[in-house]
């Protein structure tokens, strides 16, 4: 992988999701380390509870110190434009856009009222609903 792939990347390269992968557990926005390994666990598995570290690094108990989950959404309403051009297929005028359409509408209500943003179409949405939260 090329300095900077999230691991949404990695899993790319590897050929992708299949439909037991449990994605939602992992942060898909998380930078890939050299040497990292990266587990993406079935539907039903059990998660370890976890802080976010670089990506295959030892996981650390929660309470161990700030920060939220390896596996924690992006807030739609707090994320700022960089948070979001993190996610798999946001660039930076799109996440600018989320945020400029968060200013003039207000929050948004459900993380299907992204679809209202100009650029973002059923693919999209289909790709971020499990990354997002409100």
């Amino acid at each position: 992988m090329p300095a900077g792939a999230r691991v949404f990347d990695a899993i790319a390269a590897a050929g992708g999701a299949d439909s037991a992968a449990q994605l939602d557990s992992l942060n898909l926005a998380a930078i890939v380390e050299d040497s990292a390994k990266i587990h993406v666990p079935r539907m039903g598995e059990a998660v370890p509870s976890q802080r976010p570290g670089p990506v295959g690094s030892a996981p650390a108990t929660e309470g161990a110190g700030a920060g939220t989950s390896g596996g924690a959404k992006v807030n739609l309403n707090t994320a700022t434009a960089e948070e979001l051009g993190a996610l798999p297929k946001i660039g930076p005028v799109l996440a600018q856009r989320i945020v400029d359409w968060r200013q003039k509408h207000g929050p948004f209500v459900s993380v299907e009222d992204l679809d209202a943003v100009d650029g973002v179409g059923p693919k999209m949405m289909e790709a971020l609903l499990p990354l997002v939260t409100v």
